[in-house]
């Protein structure tokens, strides 16, 4: 489950958008749909995301939140000895939905088509 009870704290204040990035950015891959948002590599890159709040409303229960994610991904070789293939990253892009529950910050994150 996925508690962003500091950015629940910080919504509508100035400091929202940056405490938001923040907890996204220290989430990891399994919480986050990177691997299925992968168009140009075939693995994320943990701890390679860049957050960047796209959008914010607030209904009566949930704070519903666009981001913009900036990763990295790799294409993976076979991992030989003699495997000519370079590790390097590739940079990718997706954007997101972030719904957070006002009563008790837990969050749902969907990758956004």
């Amino acid at each position: 489950m996925i508690i962003l009870t500091k950015s629940l704290k910080a919504w509508g204040t100035d400091q929202f958008k940056s405490i938001l990035e923040s907890e996204i950015r220290q989430l990891s891959l399994d919480q986050l749909p990177l691997q299925q948002a992968l168009t140009q590599s075939s693995y994320a890159v943990e701890g390679s995301q860049s957050i960047t709040l796209l959008s914010s409303e607030a209904s009566a229960g949930v704070i519903q939140v666009k981001v913009g994610v900036f990763f990295h991904g790799i294409i993976a070789g076979c991992s030989c000895a003699d495997d000519p293939t370079p590790i390097d990253t590739i940079n990718e892009y997706c954007e997101m939905a972030v719904s957070i529950d006002k009563r008790e910050g837990s969050a749902r994150i969907e990758l956004l088509p």
